[in-house]
């Protein structure tokens, strides 16, 4: 993910009419059409991901709830970007940026919040700063913590796009060997039963089941909320007649980005952003464009090939999301992390896939079965694909 200092001023979109004339402009001439006025539309930026990852230490004790946080310089950035300190030094950006971080995580120790307060702020923005939190006072034992953040949720990447903060947590009992792990989002806060905890084993503790569960959760919303990856694959999806075809292209896609999204992840072999995005974005554009210049190009080895290449860049794009947030896992966390993020990315693919595929059949079926009333659907809903594709491959220029 890039830096976020183009993030501080941002660009509307505006779409073109979806529903033109029957007799008009032909498919190839409208998509250079259309093609030709994203100049005059695009968006200084592409990145289809908004989300920053960070690490939390959290220890529940007597006394209250300490919190260690280390977090991404992009979280400080984005945070700063659109505060007061904006203009300030990147000293007073991390400094001010720990109080932005109090002031969005809250804790509850048997349903009462607690005041927090920030004892120690440590590194410098060119790395990933860390702060260390406290909590309470807590009177008594706790018998059940509540953590909620919504880190960065109140600043709009896109219209309709928001940024968020991911972090993966552990969970110790004072004085407990026990561990647990979560991944707390904005939308799965972390809730302890502190006594079920305590007795857990009687020894080390790891809840392996829901820290699977976080991942694959977060790699189905890393899909539903990445339109890059979904345009790409409807992209390829205009074009399959069949279910095979369909089982086809989707499986060599999905072998494509499973290599490299664990060779990235495990940081075996990465690109930066600065290529990794570009070629997603010409990734939409090229399946687009083959779609309706070269159609015949469009199903068997070739389009398969097409699926596998660049589904190694989309691979790539997916460990971005999963690098961060899987920052605290070591050996055998970071296996499941790996294989619980890719599953939860295949579910998301096939929750898209599948109903999109059986919308297109009930379509073509409803217009008949005329390859010309086929070629019109594949056409036109690929020059919609290839401006949108086309719009990103610009921004991801700039």
């Amino acid at each position: 993910m890039c830096t976020a200092e183009w993030l501080i001023a941002r660009q509307g979109i505006r779409m073109l009419p979806k529903d033109l004339p029957q007799k008009g402009l032909r498919p190839p001439r409208l998509t250079l059409c259309i093609l030709g006025c994203l100049f005059l539309f695009a968006a200084p930026s592409a990145q289809a991901h908004p989300v920053s990852q960070g690490s939390m230490e959290i220890v529940i004790a007597p006394d209250g709830v300490k919190v260690t946080a280390v977090v991404s310089s992009e979280e400080v950035l984005v945070a700063s970007a659109f505060g007061a300190e904006k203009d300030g030094s990147p000293a007073d950006k991390v400094r001010h940026h720990a109080d932005y971080l109090l002031a969005h995580v809250r804790i509850r120790v048997d349903d009462r919040l607690l005041q927090g307060r920030v004892v120690a702020t440590r590194g410098e923005l060119s790395g990933r700063p860390e702060y260390e939190l406290e909590y309470g006072p807590v009177s008594g034992s706790p018998r059940r913590v509540n953590v909620e953040q919504d880190v960065l949720r109140q600043i709009e990447f896109a219209p309709g796009n928001q940024w968020e903060a991911t972090y993966l947590t552990r969970v110790h009992l004072a004085g407990q060997a026990g561990t647990q792990r979560v991944l707390l989002t904005y939308k799965s806060a972390l809730d302890v039963d502190c006594i079920t905890f305590m007795h857990k084993a009687g020894g080390p503790y790891q809840e392996t089941a829901a820290f699977a569960a976080a991942f694959v959760r977060h790699g189905i919303a890393h899909i539903l909320t990445g339109y890059d990856h979904l345009l790409f694959v409807a992209a390829l999806l205009l074009a399959v007649a069949t279910l095979w075809d369909l089982v086809k292209v989707i499986s060599a896609f999905t072998l494509a980005h499973t290599i490299t999204l664990a060779l990235g992840a495990v940081d075996v072999f990465r690109l930066p952003s600065r290529i990794v995005e570009p070629m997603i974005a010409a990734s939409i554009m090229f399946v687009a464009l083959q779609n309706i210049f070269w159609p015949g190009q469009s199903r068997g080895w070739s389009r398969l090939a097409v699926a596998f290449g660049f589904g190694l860049f989309h691979g790539l794009g997916f460990a971005g999301g999963l690098l961060g947030a899987m920052s605290g896992a070591r050996g055998g966390g970071a296996a499941l992390a790996i294989l619980a993020f890719s599953l939860g990315v295949e579910i998301g693919h096939q929750a898209v896939v599948l109903p999109l595929f059986g919308a297109l059949r009930l379509l073509r079926a409803s217009i008949g079965r005329k390859p010309w009333h086929n070629r019109f659907v594949q056409r036109y809903g690929s020059a919609g694909i290839s401006f949108a594709g086309a719009i990103y491959f610009v921004a991801a220029l700039r």
